[in-house]
């Protein structure tokens, strides 16, 4: 029964500086960027609060005070 579901690994998700990411992280965005039905962006130094890494879209996601669950890439963040 249990050969079903063999464990998988997780994979590791890095931020632009090469430290391993964890969910409930915290980390800060590197550079200004755009989100997509935003009038506003996210600014350089925006915190992100209670990260999720997500394996269907290799990235993750978190909270954002204003905003809510926005999804971000790995090489746009640095591990706080």
């Amino acid at each position: 029964m249990n050969d079903e579901f063999e464990e998988v690994k997780e994979k590791e998700v890095k931020d632009s500086n090469g430290n391993i990411l964890q969910n409930g992280d915290t980390v800060f965005v590197i550079k200004d960027l755009k989100v997509k039905g935003s009038s506003s962006g996210l600014k350089k130094g925006t915190k992100v609060k209670s990260i999720r890494l997500t394996n269907e879209l290799e990235g993750l996601t978190g909270k954002i005070d204003g905003m809510k669950g926005i999804y971000i890439k790995p090489e746009y963040v640095k591990k706080a």
